[in-house]
């Protein structure tokens, strides 16, 4: 471009350089306004005032020309460079929603789109548990791509709120466990936390074991660019996302959110950081229109009233304290609870078998269970072993085992 404007500039300056020479020439000028007869004594004035005149004309005018000239021609090749960048912008955005519409499209989709059509297949589902953690880094772009491609009905994640107010897909409510800092996730801004590598200790089947030499790390690093990352990913795949990069990702895939309850700096939990993610998340499920494909649940009873109040066609199960109540003591459930979401132990007691699962089916209800990711070793096996029991769906840390044994 610069090659160019030179080329421009100097054949502008040339031509005033002509223009200018030739308006030198008094013969070939014509007076600009009719002269009257001077006489003999007052020639010799009205020569000099003229040939003052013309030598001012030629020497300033096409100076100032050329500035002006100089100057439009600035001003539209800025604007050139500006619409040259601006297009260039916009293909390159085109591009890249055309690439991950296409990996979307690649990718296996699910055989429903809304929770009410999962349920009414009639089989058993799986639930990538943080994008599947036990094969991937917890929560990342990453790792619910790969849990999608592996045939994954329906993608789980925690939510919460950073210091700035934006929903994030977190567990812990510090950054310690999967980062390379240290920090309570309510004091840091979603710049503060995009810009940390979220796969930094991830170790396959072994979440938040901080103790291996480095290189058992395996994508410590691609988030930051020091390592390349995997064919078809960006480093940004592998940082903590927000809610809605979840769910404008995976458009088709009804998604299992979980919201989580902060603690103070004193680590006591906080009611109200769940209500306020609450709002939060009712206000995105409706501006995505994704009513008819979020699930919602929390242990906490409160943050659950506040979503089931802000957003009632949203489906949720139960809190911990209805759950009991309903376990325990046989106090009826909510009807709105289509979905039980139960562990597979609760302080050491086995809670999932065969009486329970009945009950729950007795009712006219779904249930999924969940694990806690350090009691049992994730295997087809083992899988199939809780669908012996009566389980509707599988919260997994390893997808692509978990549609394995529902395929048997």
């Amino acid at each position: 471009m610069a090659r160019w404007r030179w080329f421009g500039l100097l054949a502008l300056v040339a031509a005033l350089f002509v223009a200018g020479c030739a308006g030198g020439d008094d013969q070939s000028r014509e007076p600009s306004e009719p002269q009257a007869s001077p006489s003999a004594s007052s020639t010799t004035t009205t020569t000099t005032v003229t040939t003052t005149t013309t030598v001012t004309t030629t020497t300033l005018d096409p100076r100032l020309a050329e500035a002006a000239a100089i100057e439009r021609l600035d001003a539209q090749l800025a604007a050139e460079i500006r619409s040259g960048e601006q297009q260039l912008a916009t293909a390159i955005a085109r591009a890249e929603a055309l690439r991950r519409a296409q990996s979307i499209s690649e990718a296996p989709q699910p055989r429903a789109t809304t929770l009410d059509g999962l349920l009414a297949l009639d089989r058993p589902l799986v639930i990538a548990h943080a994008g599947g953690d036990q094969d991937y880094p917890h929560s990342t772009i990453y790792a619910y791509t790969q849990a999608a491609a592996a045939g994954a009905d329906i993608l789980e994640l925690d939510v919460q709120l950073t210091a700035d107010g934006v929903l994030i897909v977190q567990h812990d409510d510090t950054v310690d466990r999967t980062t390379e800092t240290t920090g309570r996730v309510a004091e840091l801004t979603l710049a503060e936390i995009k810009a940390l590598d979220n796969a930094y200790w991830f170790l396959p089947g072994q979440w938040g074991d901080q103790t291996q030499p480095d290189e058992e790390y395996v994508f410590r690093g691609v988030r930051t660019g020091a390592v390349e990352p995997p064919e078809g990913f960006e480093p940004d795949d592998f940082s903590v996302a927000t809610f809605k990069e979840v769910a404008q990702r995976f458009p088709n895939h009804v998604l299992d959110v979980e919201i989580k309850v902060q603690t103070t700096p004193d680590g006591e939990p906080d009611p109200s950081t769940g209500i306020a993610a609450a709002e939060v998340l009712a206000a995105e499920i409706t501006e995505l229109g994704r009513e008819q494909s979020v699930i919602v649940s929390s242990f906490n009873d409160a943050t659950l009233a506040a979503l089931n109040e802000l957003a009632p066609s949203v489906a949720t199960s139960p809190g911990l304290d209805a759950m009991l109540a309903w376990y325990l003591s046989g106090v009826p459930l909510d009807p709105r609870y289509d979905v039980l979401q139960v562990p597979l132990t609760f302080e050491g007691v086995e809670v999932v078998n065969p009486e329970l699962t009945e009950r729950i089916h007795n009712e006219g209800r779904y249930v999924w269970v969940w694990l806690s990711g350090t009691d049992v070793v994730e295997t087809r096996e083992f899988y199939a072993d809780l669908l012996a029991r009566g389980v509707d769906g599988l919260i997994a840390g390893r997808p692509a085992e978990a549609v394995a044994a529902t395929s048997r």
